[in-house]
């Protein structure tokens, strides 16, 4: 039986992948309440769990600080020995990150699905299998360390202590409000300003919906911002800049997210806020909204009537061909199906 006192997790970076990280953590905790489980993980994603109650501890690792980062690591976790080291990710990063830490089990992805030699730094291994939707693939670890992953619990807020910003944050709508996500970490996940542009317009004139751009305030958002501000007869509102945490509030305000692939749809997704998802770049197979709103789902990525693997790689290009009525379209879904059971809980 695997030794589950003291548990080390190896997910570094983005919101996305914190957020699939958290029913394991719920997870143990449910199995062995009395587990201290510590998370070595980025500043930017560390936001978004900070407070959680499955979470004891979070070590700061800042890539961004290259050699003296990983050394700062290693003095801060000498002298500790963690029991089980849970390593979720697969590129070498994640692996030098491992061997710095010290731990009886070191558990990694088999040699098939890990990258850059990773699976050198693990003793341990997830017997192979074919890749699967990066959640089923978080939820392997489990069950290779004796623990019931069922019921999938995310446990993510917003918590008491959110909810008067949140609340003051919506008293001045008098519609309900769509989050849209403008972009993503990567140019070739976005889709067109314009396009959103189109989109804002036909939520506020068509459906009586108010709609806010969301997300951080990188060169690529603000720029979105601006062009979505220009083109359309409505402008939306922004709350670009608001933060995970005041993020994770709106969404849950929200009656739906539009979105492509990137972190605050699984944030919505794990709160139970239906979620328009946006995919042509991204395999919907491997990281689509999980569990549920896949009636929801623009799949640019395959053609039509293609079967395609977990296993499929990014596609570039095919973002654009994502129109306008496809993503209407599926406003319209949601408001025969999801409008009704998703009022905002502000």
């Amino acid at each position: 039986m695997t030794p589950l006192d003291r548990v080390g997790i190896v997910m570094l970076s983005t919101a996305g992948g914190a957020v699939w990280t958290l029913p394991l953590l719920t997870a143990i905790k449910r199995a062995h309440p009395a587990a201290r489980i510590s998370w070595i993980m980025q500043p930017g994603a560390a936001a978004l769990v900070q407070g959680h109650a499955a979470v004891d501890e979070i070590i700061a690792f800042d890539r961004g600080l290259g050699v003296r980062g990983y050394l700062d690591l290693r003095r801060r976790t000498a002298g500790r020995r963690f029991d089980t080291l849970l390593v979720l990710q697969t590129y070498l990063k994640a692996g030098i990150v491992a061997s710095l830490v010290p731990a009886a089990v070191k558990l990694g992805f088999d040699r098939g699905r890990a990258r850059d030699l990773s699976w050198l730094f693990t003793n341990r291994k997830l017997p192979a299998r074919a890749p699967r939707h990066v959640q089923d693939q978080y939820l392997e670890f489990l069950d290779a360390i004796g623990v019931p992953a069922e019921p999938v619990v995310y446990d993510l807020g917003p918590w008491s202590d959110e909810r008067p910003w949140q609340r003051e944050f919506f008293a001045s709508f008098e519609r309900p409000a769509v989050a849209m996500v403008v972009a993503t970490t990567k140019p070739e996940k976005d889709w067109m300003p314009e396009r959103w542009a189109e989109v804002s317009d036909a939520l506020w004139h068509d459906f009586g919906l108010e709609p806010v751009i969301v997300g951080g305030r990188s060169e690529r958002e603000v720029h979105a911002e601006r062009v979505i501000g220009s083109l359309a007869r409505h402008t939306p509102r922004s709350a670009l800049g608001s933060g995970l945490r005041r993020l994770l509030c709106i969404l849950d305000g929200s009656v739906l997210t539009i979105s492509p692939d990137t972190g605050p749809l699984h944030m919505a997704v794990a709160i139970e806020r239906p979620v328009v998802s946006l995919f042509g770049y991204t395999n919907p197979g491997r990281t689509g909204p999980y569990g549920r709103y896949h009636d929801l789902l623009v799949d640019a990525y395959g053609d039509a009537g293609e079967a395609y693997p977990a296993s499929a790689g990014p596609r570039p290009g095919r973002m654009a061909r994502i129109q306008v009525r496809d993503v209407l379209d599926r406003v319209e879904r949601w408001k025969r199906s999801y409008a009704t059971s998703s009022a905002p809980k502000v």
